[in-house]
């Protein structure tokens, strides 16, 4: 170890130390994860295990998934924190029915409005909810009106491809996920454990 190596993580280490101590507010955060890549509902499960970690009160929203079974809701269906939702339609190119879709948003959204409002609820994720603004099934105004109205230290974690510009001001946290490769394009299949 050089002493350069050394003075430079000095620095670096004096320099995070004040930004962790400059960090001092206590908040429910938005946390938006949008783009083409694979990841964002995992990364969003992802948070919603450390929540289960501290014992927190969690609800999982699943717009499109909703007929899809995943390994994620067979194990957080065992979990006695979680409360999960899905609208019961597939994704979009499986029902072929714009009515029908905007109807089962409607109703799902409105069991999302409960939870938003739920000061018992710490964590809420909302999976896939930018289709339901970009497809014009549920009204964007709507949708951030409730977001500023839910309980002061409730967390929010929003996926979904081609987020609104609406979400992306509202986030405190915005990732954009790329896609670089996949898998699928190769034609390999969804696999348990990892797509599914």
């Amino acid at each position: 170890m050089t002493n350069g190596y050394k003075d430079r993580m000095q620095r670096k280490k004096v320099h995070i130390d004040a930004r962790i101590q400059e960090a001092n507010i206590d908040k429910g955060i938005i946390v938006l994860l949008t783009g083409n890549g694979k990841g964002k509902s995992s990364s969003a499960l992802g948070m919603v295990c450390r929540a289960l970690g501290y014992e927190l009160q969690v609800a999982i929203v699943k717009f499109l998934k909703g007929t899809q079974a995943t390994g994620e809701d067979a194990f957080l269906a065992k979990q006695e924190n979680v409360r999960i939702i899905s609208m019961n339609t597939g994704f979009t190119w499986d029902t072929q029915n714009q009515e029908f879709d905007k109807k089962m948003a409607l109703e799902t959204w409105q069991q999302a409005e409960q939870y938003l409002k739920d000061k018992a609820i710490n964590l809420v994720v909302l999976d896939e909810l930018t289709y339901m603004i970009n497809y014009k099934y549920l009204d964007e105004q709507v949708i951030l009106n409730t977001l500023n109205a839910r309980p002061k230290n409730q967390h929010v974690v929003i996926t979904g491809r081609a987020a609104s510009e609406g979400l992306i001001k509202i986030a405190d946290t915005v990732s954009k996920i790329a896609d670089t490769k996949h898998a699928f394009r190769s034609n390999i299949r969804a696999q348990k454990g990892i797509d599914l």
